[in-house]
C-alpha cells in the first residue's frame, strides 16, 4: 500500500521539449522573416541607387543643357541689345529724314509758290511785250506815214518855191503859203522825233523786259532742275529697295535710270499672260513702289514708264499676236493691269511696246535674244 501511494514523479520534459521547439520554430520563422524583410529591402535600395543614379546623370545632363540654354539666351539678350540699337538708331535717322523730307516739301511749296508768280510775271511780260510790239508796227507804220508825208510835202514845197522863184512874183498869198507849208514841215519834223522817242523807249522797254524774262526762265530751269535732282533721289530708293526685295533673281538688272526685268521671268514664250511667280514680283514691286510714293511729294507729277521689248525673230505663223509690236504692247499693258490690282493708280502708269527696235544686243545668238527679250522700269516726270 505504501508503494502505492508513493506518488511517481512528474517527467516535465516532453512538455519543455515542445516548448523550446516550438519557440525554436518560432524564431527561425522569425529570422526568415527578418531575412526575407532584409532581402527585399536590399533589392529595393539597389533599385533605389540605381534610379537615383540615373537621375543624377539626367540632372546632369540637364544642368549642361540649362548651362547652354543660358548662355544662348544671354547671346541672344545681347544680341536683342545690339538690335534694339540698331533700331533706335535707324528710327532716329528715319525721323531725321522724315523731317528733312517734310523740310523739303516745305521748301518745295514755297519754291512752286515763287514758281508760279514767276511764270504769271513771265506771262503778264510777254503779253505787255506782244502789246508794245503792235503798238511799235503802229507807230512804225505811222512814222513811215509821217515820212512819207514829208517827203511829199518837201518835194512840193521845193517845186513851189521853185516855181515862185521863177516866177519871180511873191504875193500874200504864196507867203501865206510858203509859211504855212513851212509850220506843217515843222510839225511833221516834231511828229516824227516824237515817234522816234517813243520807238526809243519801246524798244529799250523790250530790252528790259526780256532780260527779265530770261532771268525768270533761268529761275525757271533750275527749279525745274532741281525738282529733277529730287525725282532722281526719289528714283534712286526706289530703285535700291527693289533691288532688295527682288534680291533673289540675279537675272534682274539695273541699267542708268531703268530696272530691267528679263520677260521669262514674267511670261511664257509668245504670251502676255503673267505666271504665278511673275505675280509675286509685280506684287513686290508694287509694294515697294507705293512705300515710296508715300514720301514723293504730291506736287512731282512722276510717273512708272513700262517698256516691252521683243528679240528680232519674227512671231510664229498661227498665234493670236500677228507681230512683236502687239506682243511687246500686250505685255506692258499686262503688267500695267496687275500693278492696278494692287494699288498703283493708273494715271501712274505709261505702257509702251518697242518691239525688236531697241536691241541691248545686236548679235544673232541664243544669249544675245534672251537679253533682248526684256521689261524695261523707268521712274520719271510726265
Amino acid at each position: 500500500m505504501t508503494s502505492i501511494r508513493r506518488r511517481r514523479p512528474i517527467d516535465i520534459w516532453p512538455a519543455f521539449v515542445d516548448a523550446t521547439a516550438s519557440l525554436l520554430m518560432v524564431v527561425v520563422f522569425a529570422l526568415l522573416l527578418v531575412i526575407l524583410g532584409h532581402l527585399v529591402l536590399s533589392t529595393a535600395l539597389t533599385g533605389r541607387d540605381d534610379t537615383i543614379a540615373q537621375l543624377s546623370s539626367r540632372i546632369s545632363k540637364l544642368a549642361e543643357i540649362l548651362s547652354l540654354e543660358q548662355a544662348e539666351t544671354a547671346r541672344l539678350e545681347q544680341l536683342i541689345a545690339v538690335r534694339t540699337a540698331s533700331l533706335d538708331t535707324a528710327n532716329k535717322q528715319i525721323a531725321i529724314q522724315q523731317q528733312t523730307i517734310q523740310e523739303e516739301k516745305a521748301l518745295l511749296k514755297e519754291r512752286d509758290a515763287q514758281l508760279s508768280k514767276q511764270e504769271r510775271m513771265i506771262s503778264d511780260q510777254l503779253e505787255l511785250i506782244e502789246t508794245l510790239k503792235i503798238d511799235i508796227k503802229a507807230l512804225t507804220a505811222l512814222r513811215d506815214r509821217i515820212q512819207q508825208k514829208l517827203e511829199q510835202e518837201i518835194a512840193e514845197h521845193d517845186i513851189v518855191k521853185q516855181k515862185l522863184l521863177e516866177e519871180s512874183e511873191l504875193n500874200l498869198n504864196n507867203i501865206a503859203q510858203m509859211e504855212l507849208l513851212n509850220r506843217q514841215l515843222e510839225e511833221l519834223s516834231q511828229q516824227l522825233s516824237a515817234l522816234s522817242s517813243a520807238l526809243e523807249i519801246a524798244e529799250k522797254d523790250i530790252a528790259k523786259k526780256q532780260t527779265t524774262i530770261d532771268d525768270l526762265g533761268t529761275k525757271l530751269n533750275i527749279a525745274l532742275a532741281n525738282k529733277a535732282q529730287l525725282l532722281q533721289k526719289y528714283r534712286s530708293e526706289f530703285f535700291g529697295r527693289l533691288r532688295d526685295a527682288l534680291s533673289n533673281y540675279p537675272d534682274i538688272r539695273i541699267e542708268g535710270d531703268r530696272f530691267i526685268f528679263p520677260t521669262e521671268l514674267l511670261f511664257e514664250s509668245g504670251s502676255d499672260a503673267i505666271g504665278t511667280a511673275g505675280k509675286q514680283q509685280v506684287e513686290q514691286l508694287a509694294n515697294t513702289l507705293k512705300d515710296i510714293a508715300a514720301i514723293i511729294p504730291e506736287d512731282i507729277d512722276w510717273i512708272l514708264r513700262i517698256d516691252g521689248h521683243t528679240d528680232k525673230r519674227p512671231i510664229v505663223s498661227g498665234e493670236r499676236f500677228k507681230s512683236n509690236w502687239e506682243l511687246s504692247s500686250a505685255r506692258a499693258i499686262s503688267l500695267v493691269r496687275e500693278m492696278m490690282k494692287h494699288g498703283i493708280p493708273a494715271r501712274r502708269m505709261a505702257a509702251t511696246g518697242f518691239a525688236e527696235f531697241h536691241p541691248v544686243d545686236t548679235r544673232d545668238t541664243p544669249e544675245a535674244y534672251t537679253k533682248n527679250r526684256r521689261i524695261e522700269l523707268k521712274l520719271t516726270s510726265r
